[in-house]
């Protein structure tokens, strides 16, 4: 096990929640989640805990509190069960042990699916009681946003037989088109040279990296063709994978009643309609400042017209920063501290107990997560660090989800007062982002180097903003055709093609553009969450939104933060917000986060004026090169 001292990046320590995939203790407490679930199962049986068997009035309170005791302890269990078995499989695609447990628990979660299922139909059928259920019990008023919700989503069910065999069916179904993809794109390895003479294999993720932050464009140019020829060898099986997640979504949300998959995505972000369209339409009147920005950054590295892809995240400045994995460690912990000694001491806890699996390494998964480990009360952090500034700002980010997950653990919340919605699940993580973002730009010592911090900034927002809007129109299209037949995977990467084209525009060249973003994006293939994609846009303009009322402020601002990641399970974004007179269904809110970024997007601009043209063949590229 490496130290935070050790200049190779670490590997999690999974110990304290598990010993061992073989181990004992991993067994008993798969064992113990089986006879919990067989005893709540029995409970509701004894209580008439269904859809079609309402409780008597009398006894409808004591069900309802016996319930809530039991699911509580029994989804914490199986929580930190799948978190550590999922923890070996994204580490290490190969462990055949690890991928059979993960197989042999994913029943467990089919039947909590299916407990879930016969109490929210329960609920729903008491509707009326409800109000009077809640006031005369403890346990239900501390539950009370979740019932209420519960009780407004069971509309949305089909019949509990129904619901119990597509649950059953999943794991042969939806689920298991979803690990396929995990499978072939973690264990994905290519034959590349990057001094043109010596090949090796590397990772997909490996190479990506290269493609996207190798400062020789030559490598990057190099890279980009490797992994587009990579993708070519496996689009097959990722084109049937994601046309059998979207398939079965479109089935089974028709099935359920619903309008359509955006419909169910809209109300799992606990937003509405117009929520999205205020938002997605600032965001589409701030695109013409991100092509002046690409176009401007094309320039600077040779290009006559818009960014290829293979340099849309190419540094433009010769004083690119190293970090090495202490160096990261000591900066975020400096910064943070400026903000609250609190989050400092999370993010401590994490690098000295080891909570971030960073190396990278064959058969790892791409991109970062942060899972938390609910009875450990901890969380766990994957990345795939390069030492460039991006994963700095990257493990800042995932950070944040470890603090928020702290916040609701300090809160002394129950599981089902824990639920968050993806529209505020990054609100810490782009608050903590934005902290070292701007620590970095503070410490810059001259306009070069300063540069080269907002580059790495306007790339991370230039992804958020319209790069997540070529996602979602992408997914929303996929959806309307899939509905009327499979697609191929040539229709999948001209859809793709397409999508970026009427986002970027001319920011970027439409030569050199990805048209296999949708094979690597595990988002895509989340059978029960679609549209993956614009709450990160809401988490990134609510975060800046709230940064900017921390700014003037100051330390006040930070108990009622604190208090809001905590009761992000229990509240809407929309009351959540009003709490700091944030109205999220005006368009204006929006604008105001979106003007932030544009003003970023100015100040490099300027820059770019003031230090001039890059002459050096460093950053030189001729579109003949490629």
């Amino acid at each position: 096990m490496l130290n935070a001292e050790s200049p190779t990046p670490p590997r999690w320590n999974l110990s304290n929640i598990f010993p061992a995939l073989d181990s004992a203790e991993l067994r008993a407490a798969i064992a113990r989640c089986e006879a919990e679930l067989s005893a709540l199962e029995v409970f509701m049986d004894r209580c008439g805990i269904s859809r079609t068997a309402v409780a008597p009035s009398d006894a409808a309170q004591a069900a309802l509190e016996g319930y809530l005791a039991h699911v509580n302890q029994l989804l914490a269990h199986y929580r930190t069960i799948r978190a550590y078995v999922f923890a070996h499989v994204a580490g290490d695609a190969f462990d055949l042990l690890a991928r059979r447990l993960l197989s042999e628990i994913e029943p467990l979660g089919v039947r909590l699916r299916q407990i879930d299922v016969r109490f929210s139909g329960w609920i729903g059928q008491l509707a009326d009681a409800l109000p009077t259920l809640i006031a005369n019990s403890a346990p239900a008023r501390d539950h009370a946003f979740y019932l209420r919700e519960t009780a407004a989503q069971s509309r949305y069910l089909m019949s509990e037989a129904e619901e119990s065999l597509a649950a059953e069916l999943s794991l042969s179904g939806a689920n298991a088109w979803s690990k396929l993809q995990g499978t072939i794109t973690s264990q994905l390895s290519v034959e590349f040279s990057r001094d043109g003479r010596t090949s090796e294999k590397l990772p997909m993720p490996t190479l990506i990296n290269l493609m996207q932050h190798d400062p020789d464009p030559e490598v990057r140019r190099r890279a980009y063709e490797a992994e587009l020829a990579a993708w070519k060898t496996v689009e097959e099986p990722l084109a049937a994978a994601l046309n059998g997640v979207k398939g079965a979504t479109l089935t089974l949300e028709r099935r359920r009643g619903r309008r359509d998959p955006l419909h169910a995505a809209l109300d799992s972000a606990r937003i509405d309609q117009e929520t999205l369209e205020a938002m997605l339409s600032a965001m589409q009147a701030s695109f013409p400042a991100f092509r002046r920005y690409l176009r401007a950054k094309a320039q600077r590295l040779g290009h006559a017209g818009g960014l290829p892809w293979w340099d849309l995240m190419a540094p433009v400045s010769r004083h690119v920063r190293h970090y090495a994995w202490a160096e990261a460690r000591d900066f975020i912990l400096t910064h943070f501290a400026s903000f609250s000694p609190r989050l400092a001491a999370l993010a401590r806890r994490a690098f000295d107990q080891s909570w971030i699996d960073a190396e990278q390494r064959p058969g790892k998964r791409a991109g970062a997560f942060c899972m938390d480990v609910p009875l450990v009360k901890e969380s766990r952090i994957l990345c795939n660090y390069d030492g460039s500034l991006d994963q700095v700002f990257t493990i800042a980010h995932e950070l944040g989800h470890a603090f928020h997950n702290d916040c609701r653990h300090a809160a002394g919340k129950t599981e089902l007062q824990s639920v968050t919605p993806m529209t505020l699940a990054e609100t810490a993580s782009i608050l903590c982002e934005t902290i070292i973002t701007d620590a970095a730009l503070a410490e810059a010592r001259n306009p070069d180097e300063r540069l080269a911090i907002l580059e790495t900034d306007l790339i991370g927002k230039t992804q958020v903003i319209v790069d997540i809007t070529s996602r979602y129109l992408f997914e929303r299209e996929v959806f309307q055709r899939r509905a009327k037949a499979e697609l191929s995977a040539t229709e999948l990467c001209e859809l793709m093609l397409r999508c970026q084209k009427e986002t970027y525009g001319d920011g970027l060249d439409e030569r050199y553009l990805h048209p296999y973003m949708w094979t690597w994006k595990p988002h895509y293939y989340y059978p029960s969450l679609s549209f993956y994609n614009f709450p990160y846009a809401f988490g990134l303009l609510f975060g800046l939104g709230l940064y900017a009322i921390y700014k003037q402020c100051g330390p006040t601002f930070v108990s009622q933060y604190e208090a809001l990641l905590a009761d992000t399970g229990e509240a809407t974004p929309a009351e959540l917000a009003a709490r700091f007179g944030l109205n999220i269904r005006e368009p204006a809110f929006w604008a105001q986060s979106l003007g932030l970024v544009e003003a970023r997007i100015e100040e490099y601009l300027g820059l770019l004026e003031v230090i001039g043209p890059d002459d050096s063949p460093f950053h030189a590229v001729l579109d003949s090169a490629a």
